[in-house]
């Protein structure tokens, strides 16, 4: 069964949290600027994103590490799935990071719960590795995480103590904040989010769930229109928007 996601008001406080060498990182709740039946614009956030109308059981995607080129100094970015965050500073994520830190590529998996600092996976991550996460809610306040490097056959999985409120699921590319502020976004080309969905179905995304990233007054990365079976998207570093995933 399919899930329709609703677009909710969105805020969020940026909280503190894990480590790329000495360099504070955070993976945490979207910074919004605007809102319309459009879309939404953050300074830290781009992909799909909504409300549900219950609380979240699951979260499903898939993606493909993008490779990250040259840039001028240090720039940051990563691609996830999470539930919360977009309408509340609760989030309980995983992904992974790809940047342009001390010269040269770096690429990790992680996972992480607000306002904890993320934990780095002991996965090792190539560009065009081929990702799938998930998840879960088990019982009480418990919930499983498990993210896979289809690509090497590496895995991880974990059950941690949860207790947001689970109104929002997200499927995103972002910036990190980094030593207190948004990161520059990494030229991080392109990449692609599919098979999407929660509580046991595939979303179902609208244009009122695409959000662009703006940093400076530019857009700097741009996810397409939904694909043809609407659970699937594109996304882009700068402001052309691609075709569907």
């Amino acid at each position: 069964m399919r899930r329709l996601l609703t677009l909710a008001a969105a805020c969020g406080a940026l909280l503190s949290g894990g480590i790329v060498g000495s360099v504070p990182v955070v993976h945490g709740s979207a910074v919004v600027a605007s809102r319309t039946n459009a879309g939404w614009t953050s300074s830290n956030w781009s992909g799909y994103a909504g409300a549900v109308s219950s609380p979240a059981t699951s979260i499903t995607g898939e993606w493909q590490v993008p490779t990250v080129t040259k840039t001028t100094g240090n720039s940051y970015s990563s691609a996830w799935i999470g539930i919360d965050g977009f309408n509340d500073s609760d989030l309980i994520q995983t992904g992974t990071e790809e940047d342009w830190a001390g010269g040269h590529a770096v690429y990790k998996a992680w996972w992480e719960i607000l306002p904890a600092s993320e934990t780095v996976i002991s996965i090792t991550v190539h560009a065009g590795d081929v990702f799938t996460a998930q998840i879960t809610k088990g019982s009480g306040t418990n919930w499983t995480i498990e993210i896979d490097d289809t690509t090497s056959g590496h895995s991880f999985s974990i059950t941690k103590s949860y207790s947001g409120p689970a109104t929002s699921v997200e499927w995103i590319l972002e910036a990190p904040l980094v030593g207190g502020s948004v990161a520059t976004l990494a030229h991080y080309g392109k990449t692609y989010f599919i098979d999407c969905g929660f509580d046991g179905g595939n979303a179902v995304f609208s244009t009122a769930n695409r959000g662009i990233m703006v940093q400076g007054g530019k857009h700097v990365s741009t996810p397409s229109k939904p694909d043809a079976a609407k659970d699937g998207f594109e996304v882009a570093y700068g402001s052309k928007t691609p075709p569907p995933a």
